[in-house]
This record gives structure tokens, C-alpha cells and sequence, in this order.
């Protein structure tokens, strides 16, 4: 027996060491060398980790030091507000073991954010995050002194969402930048701000935007536990974030907004929507999101209604030509030609006379070869990206016209397409319109017109069976809410809009009553001109 009991007590004495260790792995120790060895080993003793130790309290006995990562702190709030502090001599007398940590973070320290802490997770996260460690021999904590900075692009005009009137500022790559540029806006502490690091190894930053009293906390709640579900080791860009988060993959609709520009982000949280910043990227997802949504700029509240209403008008029209203008053209030519004047079909007729091609092989391939040049033109460098692609167009159309490959009139279709789907405002609806292009180019092939409106109507049953976090997608067609039509194919003047939409807005009442203009009630002109008898008789 007293074997078995000898046997067992090394075991007892390992697990002890193993705790001893795992305490270790997991919270600072009071050795500073043995603290600053860790964080060498931590970051593979990396070139970029900068540590700075020094000697403080009375006859230089207190040792210390600071860790930051090169290129991502401020230098300068470094050497004013850390080192300077630290290394002066006003509280050499005080300075002891004991409350050294305290007493820097209290007295000595001018930077405006600080905390404290006692584990190694908590200290490598801020580390990387652009802060500044303070590390005191004899202490088994550190203080973490908030010096984030380096260089960052500055806010420049949108590339994607450009506008004649109206704001030209951008957001940046800086979630701080991005979410001051809608504080600017948007003055009221109602604007709340939820934010969370998601991604096992990027830790990337991501904050929820809201309007607390007019922003539906279903949706809300919905939108911060989908967050909370994403389980991933990286987050570069709000492209991920957007295909986690999202009700339906299998659809080639956008169902979440995205967009860079602060006016459109500070428009959408005035409805009720909610804003995603994800740091990295100029790119803000806005949900939930409606059809409609997709065809609006930012422009068109800027303004007059009848100008707006005539171009968002004119861009319905656009998406409809980029939908089915090459399929159009193949039921025509192929099952219906009586349905065109006689001079006009002889005309196409005669130009495909030597097109050994039918018409629906020859519209692929035009409409492959124009995406070929398109995304080529995406690629190229700038400086000679846009000759290439109009010198490419040019050359390849007149040489396959003149191979008797394609017919001078398919040309024009694809042509009229192309500028068609660069018409959309969303990046994001106009590829749907390129992909959904070739489905009705095979109806239009197999069953003419017939073929076109049968694809049209599957368009339309699976966007309304879409949701963008519960919401309908095709609201307020599907279902009709008459009251929220005044904003969407049209836009009726301001002071008509009273109400916002119903299904995503817990607050639907948006302006006051009589808030349209007056026409004053005489028609004399203001200029004294009405009271010019009593001025000659004075």
C-alpha cells in the first residue's frame, strides 16, 4: 500500500506544477524580466515591438519600462505625454513598489485614456491595438495608456457614389474617422454606438450604429446576435461580415446595403436602419434593405421632387433595358418578326444574312466578350486601363462585323446594355442585373417572349419571398403599405414624407403637420411698391 501512495504523490506534485504553469501563461507576473521575455516570445521578438525600459523612484530603484508596436502609435503623444512624465523628477520621493502602478496612472500620466490590467490576453490585444504598455518591476499588473495613431489615408471624395450636389467626403479605412463623420451629422446622444471585436486572429473592431427611439429593437437584437454567432479567425473586409450575417446566401440580390459615403448613412439611420462600421474599410453595411433602396442616390433628397422623381424614373427604365434588351432581341429576331415593322426587320434581316450564328449564340458571345473587356479594364493600371478597354470595344466589334461573326445590330444591343447597367447606383444590383441578363437569353431562345415573361415572374416571386432580417424585401409593394409609396419609384415633395417606413421603423412619425409652403396671401409684390399713393402724399 505504501508503494501504491508513493506512486501517486509525483502525479499530485505535477498537477500543482502544471496550475503553477497555466497561472503563468495567463496573468502578468511581478518579475519584469521575466514579463518582458514573454512578450518577446509572444511576438517571435519582432523588430516592430519597441521596448523602452527605464529607471525611476528615489536613487533610480524603481525599474520600468514601455512596449508599443512602430507604425501603429502616435509618436509624439509617446514622447510628450509618456516618457516625459515618467522621466521628470516630481514624484522620485514618492515612487515605491507599492503603489508605483497607481501612482502613475494617477498623477503622472497626461493621456486621456488609461486602464489597468493583470493578464496576458488583455495586454497583447491592446498592445496590438496601437496602445501603449507600462510595465513596473515588482507588480504583477500593467497599464495600458490608449496612443493609437500612424499614418492613415485622408477623407477624400467618393469614387463609387459620386454626386453633383451634395457632400463629397468619404469615410477612410479608420473606424474612429468613419464614426465621427456621422457624429458630425447627426448631433443628438440618441446616436448609440455598440461595439465588439469579431475575428479569432484580426480582432478587427466592428460597431452597431443606431438611433435609440426610432430604430426597432427586434431588428436590433437581431442584428447584434447574428454578430455575436460569427465565429471565424479573420475579418478583412465588411464583405465578410455581410455573407455571414445575411438571411438568404442562395440569391443573386444584395439583401444589406452598402455604402461609403456619411449622408447616406446618416439618411438610412433617420428611417430606422441600422448601420455596420467594420474597421479596415470605407464600405458601411446598412440593414435591413429593400428592393427599392437599390435605385435611390443620395442626390435625389438634394433635389427639387419632380427632378428626382423623372431620374429615379429614368434609372428604372435603364435596370429594365439591362435586364432584357439582348433577350428582347433574340425573341424578336428568332420567333416573333411580325411583331416589327417590315422595313425594320428586312433591314436586320439583311445584315444577318452571312452570320452563320443563331441569334442567341451570337448575343453570348458579344455579351462574354464585353465582360471580358470590362473586368480587363478593371485590372489594367489607370493610366492605361480606359485605352485599352475603348480601344479593345472598337477594334473587336468592327473586326467580328466584319467577319461575319455578329450582325451590326447586335453590336448596338450589347452596346445600349453595357451603359444601361452602368446607370444602376448600386455596384452590388448591377451585377445582379449582368448575371440574371443571360437567364433571359435563354428563356427569350427557348420560348420567345413567352420565355421572357416567364423568367420575369420567378424574378418577381423569389424577391418577394426574400428578407432582409425580417423584413419583406419587396416592402412596401409586397405587402402594399399606400402610405410609404411616396418614396419609392417616385419621391413626393418633403413636406409630404410625414411618416417613415412602417416595417422598419419603431418610430413612424417624422416631421410636423403644415409643413409645406405658403403662398402668401397677396399677390402684391414685397417692395413697397403696393403703398406707393400714401409715399407721394407724404
Amino acid at each position: 500500500m505504501s508503494s501504491f501512495f508513493k506512486g501517486r504523490k509525483p502525479k499530485k506534485n505535477q498537477q500543482s506544477e502544471n496550475q503553477a504553469s497555466d497561472t503563468s501563461e495567463e496573468y502578468i507576473q511581478r518579475s519584469l524580466s521575466v514579463n518582458l521575455d514573454m512578450i518577446r516570445q509572444k511576438t517571435g521578438n519582432s523588430s516592430d515591438v519597441v521596448i523602452r525600459r527605464l529607471k525611476m523612484g528615489k536613487d533610480a530603484s524603481i525599474e520600468t519600462a514601455i512596449v508599443y508596436v512602430e507604425g501603429i502609435v502616435d509618436n509624439q503623444s509617446i514622447q510628450e505625454f509618456l516618457l516625459q512624465s515618467m522621466m521628470k523628477d516630481d514624484h522620485k520621493e514618492e515612487l515605491n513598489e507599492g503603489d508605483a502602478i497607481s501612482l502613475i496612472s494617477d498623477d503622472m500620466m497626461t493621456v486621456g485614456n488609461m486602464s489597468s490590467t493583470d493578464q496576458w490576453v488583455e495586454l497583447f490585444g491592446s498592445l496590438m491595438a496601437g496602445d501603449t504598455i507600462v510595465l513596473v518591476d515588482g507588480t504583477a499588473k500593467a497599464l495600458s495608456a490608449c496612443t493609437k495613431g500612424g499614418e492613415t489615408r485622408s477623407i477624400s471624395e467618393s469614387t463609387t457614389q459620386m454626386v453633383v450636389r451634395g457632400p463629397k467626403g468619404a469615410f477612410t479605412e479608420s473606424i474612429g474617422t468613419n464614426t465621427a463623420m456621422v457624429r458630425r451629422i447627426i448631433k443628438t446622444p440618441d446616436l448609440w454606438l455598440e461595439s465588439m471585436k469579431i475575428g479569432r486572429v484580426t480582432k478587427t473592431d466592428v460597431t452597431l450604429m443606431y438611433i435609440h427611439g426610432i430604430a426597432n429593437e427586434e431588428v436590433i437584437e437581431e442584428i447584434r446576435q447574428r454578430l455575436k454567432k460569427i465565429d471565424i479567425d479573420s475579418i478583412l473586409e465588411s464583405g465578410y461580415i455581410e455573407q455571414l450575417i445575411e438571411d438568404q446566401a442562395m440569391t443573386p440580390f444584395p439583401t444589406i446595403f452598402n455604402t461609403e459615403r456619411p449622408d447616406v448613412v446618416a439618411g438610412n439611420l433617420f428611417e430606422g436602419r441600422i448601420a455596420i462600421f467594420v474597421d479596415g474599410t470605407p464600405f458601411v453595411l446598412i440593414a435591413p434593405a429593400l428592393f427599392i433602396q437599390f435605385f435611390q442616390s443620395a442626390e435625389d433628397y438634394y433635389a427639387r421632387f419632380d427632378i428626382a422623381t423623372s431620374i429615379r424614373l429614368l434609372r428604372i427604365l435603364m435596370f429594365t433595358i439591362s435586364l432584357i434588351a439582348p433577350a428582347t432581341f433574340v425573341a424578336v429576331t428568332t420567333f416573333h418578326q411580325e411583331m416589327v415593322p417590315t422595313t425594320l426587320i428586312v433591314a436586320i434581316a439583311a445584315q444577318r444574312e452571312s452570320v452563320p450564328f443563331p441569334a442567341f449564340v451570337e448575343a453570348l458571345l458579344m455579351e462574354i466578350t464585353f465582360e471580358i473587356l470590362r473586368e480587363a479594364g478593371i485590372r489594367l493600371p489607370k493610366a492605361i486601363g480606359s485605352a485599352v478597354s475603348i480601344v479593345g470595344a472598337l477594334v473587336i466589334g468592327q473586326a467580328a462585323v466584319q467577319a461575319s461573326i455578329v450582325s451590326p445590330a447586335m453590336v448596338i444591343i450589347v452596346s445600349i446594355t453595357a451603359i444601361a447597367s452602368f446607370a444602376t447606383p448600386s455596384f452590388d444590383m448591377a451585377i445582379s442585373a449582368r448575371l440574371i441578363r443571360f437567364l433571359f437569353m435563354i428563356g427569350a431562345a427557348t420560348f420567345g417572349f413567352y420565355g421572357i415573361i416567364l423568367i420575369f415572374l420567378l424574378m418577381v416571386v423569389h424577391l418577394c419571398s426574400l428578407r432582409s432580417f425580417g423584413v419583406p424585401y419587396m416592402a412596401p409593394f409586397a405587402p402594399f403599405i399606400p402610405v410609404n409609396n411616396k418614396d419609392t419609384f417616385v419621391r413626393l415633395p418633403w413636406w409630404t414624407l410625414r411618416q417613415r417606413p412602417r416595417l422598419i421603423s419603431a418610430n413612424a412619425v417624422r416631421e410636423g403637420t403644415n409643413q409645406g409652403p405658403e403662398s402668401p396671401a397677396s399677390r402684391t409684390m414685397v417692395n413697397g411698391e403696393g403703398k406707393g399713393g400714401d409715399n407721394n402724399g407724404s
